[in-house]
């Protein structure tokens, strides 16, 4: 009988360097390592170290799972007030001509094309207008709610709330309730970027700041809600921006244990502001998926957004840490199609995304927004 090799007697036994073999033994140990350490990996570790580390975290959060979930998206607006440089989805309000702005009527018709499919989520985020209030979305998801009671609301960022309420006179307590009121479920991760004030000025410059954001989230939490997180990375962020702002998740997650789940988001260059920024490698794609996982050791799961990646490399990042594909999207979200992803049509169906996960030895776990499971299919 062949004994199979603890990996950390592998990387004992390698040439890695001291201080990596030592980050090394306090994740095999399920010990935290610090800001310095998870810096260190960026710069220093190799891509089969830092999945060999990720994976073991993985697999001792979530065994040999693959989570997806049946989904659909709504944008009601790709129009807003903001300009961020990285965005080649918005278009300002003075050229509202080109982009759309679409009614509570018009939204829930996309809503009620669905009542004859399996979705357990609608995803509800775009730009932001002064037309689409508080009003605008409370009526929106009561009529949701109203139609089709079982079905999770995901909806709208910091990003959005914070001038909702703003426009609203209310506090963020205040205008979160009334949103929960009304049939939100649960927060999508977006208008996280970067949390470094100076990078966050140079790409988002003029909406929620780092500490409204992560305010927002907080409340929810303490309301008994949970919510996503993201990091947009691969532009001209370093190493320590990343650490550091995982590191304020982390810190908050351990306040609150309110995030489901982090979304590495990366950069793509066409037709924004930041065009003239190159994208980073698949490599560095997976590294960064890795480094999270290890990271982020207090968040269930990291998940690979196929729609903006592709799904080949979200196929490869289920071996550097990740455990969630997102789901079926329906080729309902234009936001990183406009911006040059590989998924011009982001739409796979139940079986392909069983059969993607199975082909790297992986079981497919069909989830709802909140992880329940709905059906796990065998390898």
């Amino acid at each position: 009988m062949i004994l199979e090799q603890h990996p950390f007697d592998l990387i004992k036994n390698s040439s890695y360097s001291n201080e990596l073999k030592g980050i090394a033994e306090k994740i095999f140990n399920s010990e935290r390592i610090s800001f310095n350490e998870g810096v260190t990996l960026y710069k220093e570790a190799e891509l089969g170290f830092l999945g060999t580390l990720a994976n073991f975290v993985r697999e001792k959060k979530n065994g040999n799972r693959v989570y997806f979930n049946h989904n659909f998206h709504v944008e009601p607006t790709n129009v807003c007030v903001y300009s961020c440089a990285f965005c080649s989805y918005s278009r300002l309000i003075k050229h509202k001509e080109q982009g759309w702005e679409l009614s509570v009527d018009q939204i829930m018709n996309i809503i009620k094309g669905y009542d004859n499919q399996e979705v357990t989520e609608v995803h509800i985020t775009g730009g932001v207008v002064p037309k689409q209030d508080l009003d605008f979305y409370t009526e929106l998801f009561r009529k949701i709610k109203l139609h089709r009671p079982a079905l999770h609301i995901k909806a709208l960022t910091p990003v959005e709330f914070h001038y909702i309420f703003k426009k609203a006179k209310l506090t963020y307590e205040e205008g979160l309730k009334l949103m929960k009121d009304a049939g939100l479920d649960s927060i999508p991760g977006g208008g996280a970027e970067i949390f470094d004030k100076d990078i966050r000025d140079q790409i988002a410059g003029g909406k929620c700041t780092t500490e409204e954001w992560l305010s927002i989230h907080e409340i929810w939490h303490q309301m008994g809600n949970y919510s996503n997180a993201t990091m947009l990375y691969g532009h001209i962020e370093s190493f320590e921006h990343r650490i550091d702002h995982m590191e304020r998740l982390r810190q908050l997650q351990d306040k609150t244990m309110g995030f489901n789940a982090f979304i590495p988001l990366k950069f793509r260059n066409k037709d924004n502001q930041m065009a003239h920024v190159s994208e980073v490698s698949v490599i560095e794609d997976l590294r960064n998926y890795a480094v999270a996982r290890i990271y982020l050791d207090n968040f269930p799961h990291i998940k690979a957004y196929w729609a903006m990646i592709g799904r080949n490399t979200a196929q490869l990042s289920l071996n550097f840490g990740t455990d969630d594909l997102d789901g079926t999207i329906d080729d309902t979200t234009k936001i990183y199609s406009m911006a040059g992803s590989e998924e011009q049509n982001p739409k796979l169906s139940t079986q392909q995304l069983v059969d993607l996960i199975k082909a790297v030895g992986k079981i497919p776990v069909q989830r709802d927004t909140l992880y329940n499971v709905v059906k796990e299919y065998g390898v």
